[in-house]
């Protein structure tokens, strides 16, 4: 592993650390950089500011480690991993949502759910004559009604099992894909 990165992995593990007792709003540079044995420069070496570090966070925790979950038989999984990504960060996704920096959440959410949703878009309209548009517009209708599922799970104390949301969720949209797809065809012809 490369200096850079594991400057960069020192400087997210402070902020998680600092992010578990400390609102996101009261933590500086001079706390991350303490914690880790360096100085000032170094971090605006590798980030611009705390809400970048913040956002590479997201990207390299979570969003990375669902790129094998886009199709339309494993989008449930990815869904899934995305749930016990903020069970397991707990008090470092809500100290993001109750802060300012909680576009950062909704970034990385979008995101996230953006590649997996586009993924199983665009499996299934393979063989069918969809245009680019109506995929992207499917693909981000069904992004937004999850990620605010998430947020409202987040906001109500996460208290329902993300398998049974899951489940729930699988059970509403099975054929839903398909149906869309076959009537965006349909309206071309």
């Amino acid at each position: 592993m490369s200096n850079s990165l594991l400057t960069k992995k020192a400087l997210a593990a402070a902020l998680k650390n600092r992010m578990s007792t400390t609102p996101l709003s009261k933590i500086t540079v001079k706390h991350l950089v303490e914690r880790c044995g360096l100085n000032r420069q170094t971090f605006y070496y590798h980030f611009q500011d705390i809400y970048e570090l913040l956002g590479w966070i997201y990207q390299t925790e979570a969003v990375d480690t669902i790129a094998g979950y886009r199709s339309y038989d494993t989008w449930p999984q990815g869904l899934l991993k995305i749930f016990k990504y903020i069970e397991t960060n707990r008090s470092f996704c809500l100290n993001t949502l109750h802060s300012l920096a909680h576009e950062h959440l909704d970034a990385y959410l979008f995101a996230v759910t953006n590649r997996l949703i586009m993924g199983v878009v665009q499996e299934l309209s393979c063989n069918k004559q969809v245009s680019d548009e109506d995929k992207k517009f499917m693909a981000d209708f069904y992004t937004l009604a999850f990620t605010g599922l998430v947020i409202q799970w987040m906001r109500e104390g996460m208290v329902t099992e993300p398998e049974l949301i899951i489940e729930r969720l699988t059970r509403l949209m099975e054929g839903n894909f398909e149906r869309a797809l076959q009537r965006y065809e349909e309206s071309r012809l």
